[in-house]
């Protein structure tokens, strides 16, 4: 896969590769810190065990680790992130990091009380609505990382409600709009 196979940089404020034409990619910036607090709340307001598909910046992790929950899995596929994914954990006795592929280790994992889908390049995420019965138990709630500046997924999820936040992300190449429609899910 493209991304995986590419050397990231870390600054302060956002990670990023460069590609083969010289263009800066953005994996994730700062400037998303209040749509990974909202993200997390929701997917914690239940408590219990929590997903978290992609570490990024461990913007959402954070999040997630102030609230009362029991147990926290994150996994992560980009061999620089996972390193970081690690140390932040080392600290922490309820988190679990889960290396590779969410696709490829689904028969490892178990149902959730939460789950967030974030991730970069992912070439598994044909799969994530139909894979969502794996893991959701009744009551689980499920949001992701939405691109579309509407309120319609990507992943064709029935009976999914949208939370309207404003936002203004400098220039980057993933998501320029001022309005960021959280999905939000229940099961």
């Amino acid at each position: 896969m493209y991304y995986l196979s590419q050397s990231l940089t870390f600054e302060e404020d956002k990670i990023y590769f460069t590609s083969p034409s010289g263009e800066q990619r953005e994996v994730m910036m700062d400037w998303e810190d209040g749509l990974m607090s909202s993200s997390a709340a929701y997917v914690t307001q239940n408590g219990g065990d929590i997903l978290e598909i992609g570490f990024g910046m461990g913007i959402s992790a954070d999040y997630i680790q102030s609230a009362s929950i029991t147990s926290h899995t994150i996994i992560e596929n980009h061999p620089d992130i996972i390193s970081k994914a690690q140390t932040w954990a080392l600290d922490k006795s309820n988190v679990t990091i889960v290396t590779g592929s969410w696709y490829d280790n689904l028969d490892i994992l178990s149902t959730y009380d939460g789950i967030f889908y974030d991730t970069y390049g992912d070439e598994h995420n044909k799969h994530f609505s139909s894979s969502l019965s794996q893991l959701t138990k009744e009551g689980t709630v499920v949001t992701w990382w939405n691109n579309l500046p509407t309120s319609s997924n990507f992943f064709n999820i029935p009976g999914v409600e949208y939370q309207t936040i404003s936002v203004s992300p400098p220039s980057n190449l993933y998501f320029n709009s001022s309005e960021y429609y959280l999905p939000k899910k229940q099961f």
